[in-house]
């Protein structure tokens, strides 16, 4: 239980009462070893445990960390995502603590029942806009309501979040999360019944040099069929089996198949010392180490893969597979 806090007229009064001689110091500290009773609302009962509160943070900081490297790479610049808190309010309270404007969405998460919420400050939304239409990010943008084209930039980003969300959920349960609305003001996002128990999970977003939070918000409603999973044994236990589950190297092999990866092929070398590079000029013929009939080196990043010879597909350059570089695979290794 938290310590009460007094007011400063009421630590006045006590040290006022305490020098008059009103209340000894042996009152004090005899009502201190009192037993303390907890107050307990019958109106807001706790419905998630420690455990699963616990396991809701530790599948939110996989969310954060998939969402740290989509920003990084998309905005090129320093970004640091991670979990400040995860606690139970009801929802009255989380849509009292909103600003407004904020950039707020409401998310269908099927086949899971009802909808979630994910509010982002403003200051953080207008530090994601600029960076994207080219600017530095900087702080000092006036508060305010997005524009249709920033509204739509905003989309794309919350889309591409709860994608990730998504993935970050898929050792507890599988829900496919589509984006229904967008408001700015908290008064028209109304979910549930203000006296419903939520979970909050406030993640601390730092963009360059701006800094703010993003808010998830899920109803109890919507976790009440998964509440048996969210333990910590069972997320650990997922993440185990989901290593071994041949889906997952189907699409880890479909993710490697897709992947772009630079492919070079080397007419030829030529070594020239500084004086006779600074004397070429214009009509200067330079002889490589390759003769007409020798086959090509090919570079796939920056390891030998492939020799070829060089031709024509069409009206297109082109050049033919004639050999395959075993040598440094691993199966070679073997």
């Amino acid at each position: 239980m938290a310590d009460e806090v007094l007011s400063q007229s009421e630590i006045d009064k006590l040290l006022s009462a305490l020098s008059d001689g009103t209340v000894s110091a042996e009152e004090v500290k005899a009502d201190e070893e009192q037993k303390k009773v907890k107050t307990y609302d019958f109106k807001r009962p706790d419905k998630f445990s420690k455990d699963q509160i616990r396991t809701l943070f530790m599948l939110h900081e996989s969310f954060s960390r998939l969402l740290n490297t989509y920003l990084s790479a998309h905005l090129r610049t320093l970004v640091n995502v991670e979990v400040a808190s995860v606690e139970q309010l009801t929802y009255q309270e989380f849509i009292q603590s909103l600003a407004n404007p904020s950039v707020i969405s409401i998310v269908a998460v099927p086949p899971l029942k009802g909808n979630i919420v994910m509010e982002i400050n403003t200051e953080i939304a207008f530090a994601f806009i600029d960076r994207v239409f080219g600017g530095e990010g900087r702080v000092g943008i006036k508060t305010r309501v997005l524009t249709e084209i920033e509204d739509v930039v905003m989309r794309r980003f919350i889309e591409t979040a709860l994608g990730h969300l998504k993935e970050a959920w898929m050792n507890v349960v599988e829900f496919f999360p589509a984006l229904e609305t967008t408001e700015s003001n908290p008064q028209f996002t109304q979910i549930v019944p203000p006296s419903d128990m939520v979970v909050i999970v406030t993640i601390q977003v730092r963009v360059g040099e701006v800094e703010g939070m993003m808010n998830i918000c899920i109803p109890y409603l919507v976790l009440e069929p998964v509440m048996s999973k969210l333990t910590t044994t069972f997320w650990v236990a997922s993440s185990v089996s989901r290593d071994n589950n041949p889906e997952q190297v189907k699409l880890l092999q479909k993710k490697i198949e897709r992947t772009k990866v630079p492919f070079v092929v080397q007419l030829g070398q030529l070594h020239l010392t500084i004086n006779e590079f600074l004397t070429l000029g214009f009509g200067d013929v330079l002889q490589m180490d390759t003769r007409v009939d020798d086959n090509l080196l090919c570079l796939v990043g920056k390891r030998p893969k492939f020799y070829s010879r060089p031709g024509k597909s069409g009206k297109k350059m082109a050049v033919q597979i004639t050999k395959i570089i075993s040598e440094g695979d691993e199966s070679a290794d073997e």
